[in-house]
Formats: C-alpha cells, structure tokens, sequence
C-alpha cells in the first residue's frame, strides 16, 4: 500500500541566486510596488496587477519572486534563497477611484520598462510623472457627462422631455454632492443613502406639484427620474472586477469587490426606501411607471445607449480613443439586445447576458489593436443594460404596496435584477476571457494562467525549467514561472512561524521593509 517513490506533486525549490544585490533589489521591488497599489487604486483586476508586477521585477532580474493581492493592499516578497534575507514588503490601498487613463499609462510605462530597462532611480521619476499628471477632463465635463448619463437612461425607459431635463440637472448635483461627501471622508455606505434619496425627494416634489394643480409639458413620470438616478449610482460599482476576479482564481479579491457591490446596493436601496416610506406617510406616493422602453424606435435607443456609455467613459477619466470605443460598444450591445428580446424570444437576464458577452469578446480584440484598456471599454458598455428600473420597481414594491405583499413581490423583482447584473458581468468576463485565448492563439503564446493553476513545464539542461511565453492583459508577453527555480519532490517542511506585517502610516510614505 505505499508508494514507491517521492510524491507526484511539484514544489519549487531555489537553487541559484539571481545575481541582484541588496540594494538594487530593494529600490526594485518598491517600484514595483508602488505600481501594483496604483493600478488596484484605479480598477485595475487582480491578476493584472501581479502579472504587471512581476513582468517589471523580472526586467530588473529579479526571478523569484511572489505577489499577493487583496482588495486592500498589495505584498510582494522576494525569495533571495535559503542563505539570503529574503524581503517582503506590503503597501495599504488607500482610496480606489475608476481612472482609466492612469491605469494606461500605467500599463505603457511597465511596458516600456520590459522592453529596455531603465535605473531604477529614472524609472522611479516617470513613475511619479504618470501618477501625478493631470486628468484629461475638467471637473465641469465630468459632472455634466454625469448629468447626460442619467438623461440618456431616463429616455431609454421611456421618459419625455421634462422628466430628461430633471434627470440631467438632478445627477449633477448628485454627483457634486457625491464628491463633497468623499472628500469630507464620509463612509461610502452613507454617501451611496444621500445620493440615492436626492432623486428620489425630486420626483416625490414632482408628484407634489401634479397634486397641486402644476402642470408640466410632455409626459411625465417621476419614477423614471429615480431609476436614472440608480443606474448612474450603480455604473460606479465594480461588477465587472468582482466577476474577472472570480473568473480568474483571486476568490479573496472577487469576494471584496462583490461584497462591497452588495454593501454599496443596499445603501442605495436605504435612500430611495427612507424618501418613499416618507412621500407615502404624507400621502404623495410615486407611481411605478409602465414604460420600459422607447418606441418602437430602436435606432433611438441605440442612440441613448451610446450616449450613456460615452458619458460614464468620461466620468471614468477614458482617454479619447477608448471613449469612442466604448460609445461604438453600447450601442452594439444594446443592438444585440434589442434583437434578442425582439426576434428570439429571450428572457431579460439571456439576453443581457448575451450582449454582453459579445461586448466583451469585441472589446478585448479592438483593444488590444488599439493598445487602450480592454476594461474601460466593456465597463462603460454594459452601463446601458444596468437594471435601474428594476431594482426601483422591487425597492418601491417592497416599501408602497398597499396590500400588505409587499415582499413577497419586491423580492423577486430584486432578485431578477440581481440575476440580470451577474449575467452581465459574467457575460462580459466570459466574453474578454475567450478573445484573450483567441489573442493567445493565434500568437501562439500561452493565455496567462488563473491563481492556482497548474502549467507544464519542460526540463532544460542545467537542471531549471522553461516554461512558454504567457500573454498577460496588456498584450504583452511575460513569465508566470521563474527560470531560477527548480521543482523537486521533498519532504514535508514543518510550518514556519507567521511573519508579522508591518503597514505604512502614510499612504505615499516608503514601504516598511522586513528580513
């Protein structure tokens, strides 16, 4: 009954040093540090941050080396061999913020950096330069590309002219009121409650004035106010990110992100329940609007759908060719939408779903000819499918019903819309992740491995192991294995005690390093 040999399981073993000194590796590893903390910070997925990292640690010759990336914080250890101090540092994310014209630049630096690296002093300062360049929008056009993304939902549900008008002018000040509440370090939970009960106290002063005689041209319907408000409050979240994460075997950073989504929802759902409960009390209840769509009009809608991924690009800090993209993606997936529901028959959540895996396999192919972000595109494209509607319609059921069964409707309506969110961020994870095997394909390189995963690998003559080129996010070819490691069967090892962390106090202060 026991074996005959050593276990079948691989475990990599140091053998030889790099040949990097002490000091170079230190200044090395804060560089690349302080790289992964900025691209978690600007949206950047789990697994691109630690291909980028080591992608950069290798340029410099550092070859064994291990990233750890969390929702708040990134680590990276260097294994210096069993002689040797190893060093492991650990920065904290402070803020996180959707800046995809960062994260480029970020991208195209460490790029850079692979193909002709550079002292790490001069790497350190164009570093700082792409972190504190300015961004490419004005504040104004940032609020007011806002204001247009909750118009243009508002018309694609079927709102007139007054109610676009209310919806542009109210998620302005929803957005002025947001970054005011951040910048006075208020909880995201609580800002996501004042946000949600803005447009939501608007459209109950609506149906105020209706019952007191005011009357407004076109038609109106107050409740469609509240839904663009929610999908402009929703756009924010990191759906997306939450399902790449999963897809890619980063559970711990999938579970934040989808957690904090959750967190985030239920503020929203707060707000909006605190200004219904009260407009009911005073006996001025908002109506759910039948209105799901325009007309039959689809060019019209697809119209809309551009508008609203076009304007969350630019709230996003997009640069221009990605905010082109991602205008000509919405309207695509909205298309591809309209003719799901229209011609085959399918259900809401199939057929967001479908649109948005297609979005996303799209996405990544015209992104990477274009050399802009994949995630900025695909974000900003499903922002028109976003269940606004639906999450209001379940939230005022719940709140309003006057026959007592509430729940037992609203429940399911919140339930469908949240299915029809997870259909669209694993339509799209599911889309970018084929067309990255396509891209890895037809270059004949490997697909960059999930967390976990296991690779083959091939013997050399000096006893190391290759392993083939993997294709990382950027398009760029990189290394998952390190050459200087050797995998041999050994014993079982007893477990060594846990190394303590040592957090840094300020957020742009020097990583706290320990042997």
């Amino acid at each position: 009954m026991r074996p005959s040999g050593p276990p079948t399981d691989e475990i990599p073993i140091w053998t030889t040093p790099d040949g990097v000194d002490s000091h170079t590796a230190l200044a090395v590893i804060d560089l690349a540090m302080r790289a992964g903390v900025a691209m978690v910070a600007t949206g950047a997925a789990a697994a691109d941050v630690t291909a980028t990292v080591l992608t950069l640690t290798k340029a410099y010759g550092l070859s064994s080396v291990h990233v750890d990336v969390t929702y708040t914080s990134v680590s990276v250890s260097y294994h210096r061999g069993p002689n040797a101090d190893p060093i492991t540092v650990l920065r904290i994310v402070r803020f996180r913020v959707q800046d995809y014209t960062r994260l480029e630049r970020l991208r195209g630096l460490i790029v850079d950096l692979s193909q002709d690296p550079v002292p790490v002093e001069e790497a350190r300062v164009r570093f700082d330069a792409v972190i504190t360049a300015p961004h490419p929008y004005r504040r104004w056009l940032v609020a007011v590309a806002g204001g247009a993304l909750a118009a243009g939902a508002a018309a694609l549900v079927g709102a007139g002219v007054f109610i676009v008008a209310i919806s542009f002018v109210t998620a302005t000040i929803v957005g002025r009121v947001l970054n005011w509440l951040t910048g006075a370090g208020v909880a995201a939970f609580f800002a996501q409650i004042v946000a949600a009960a803005i447009p939501t106290a608007v459209a109950t002063l609506v149906v105020v004035a209706q019952s007191k005689g005011v009357t407004f041209f076109g038609d109106v319907s107050p409740s469609l106010v509240v839904a663009s408000g929610i999908v402009l409050l929703l756009s924010g979240l990191s759906v997306v990110g939450a399902a790449e994460d999963a897809l890619e075997g980063y559970y711990v950073t999938a579970g934040a992100r989808a957690f904090e989504v959750v967190v985030l929802s239920l503020g929203i759902a707060v707000g909006i329940s605190i200004v219904l409960s009260l407009g009911k009390r005073l006996d001025y209840p908002i109506a759910i609007s039948s209105q799901t769509l325009l007309t039959d009009n689809v060019a019209l809608q697809v119209v809309c759908a551009v508008v609203i991924s076009v304007a969350f690009a630019v709230m996003s800090y997009a640069s221009g060719r990605a905010v082109a993209v991602a205008g000509v993606a919405g309207g695509l997936g909205w298309a591809i939408l309209a003719v799901g529901e229209r011609a085959l028959q399918l259900g809401a959540v199939t057929g967001s779903a479908m649109a948005a895996l297609v979005v996303g396999f799209a996405s990544r192919l015209v992104a990477k000819r274009l050399t802009i972000s994949a995630l900025a595109v695909t974000t900003a494209a499903i922002v028109p499918l976003l269940p606004g509607r639906m999450a209001y319609e379940g939230i005022s059921q719940l709140v309003t019903n006057p026959d007592g069964n509430g729940f037992a409707v609203g429940v399911p309506t919140l339930v469908q819309a949240f299915g029809l969110g997870l259909g669209l961020a694993a339509g799209v994870s599911l889309g970018t992740y084929f067309a990255g095997l396509l891209v890895a394909r037809s270059q004949g390189v490997r697909p960059r491995p999930a967390a976990g995963a296991t690779l083959p690998v091939d013997p050399v003559p000096d006893g190391s192991l290759s392993s083939a080129p993997v294709l990382s996010d950027t398009g760029e070819l990189g290394a998952v294995t390190a050459p200087a490691e050797r995998v041999e069967p050994v014993e079982p090892a007893e477990p060594a005690e846990p190394m303590e962390r040592t957090e840094p106090v300020e957020p742009d202060a020097e990583a706290t390093q320990r042997p």
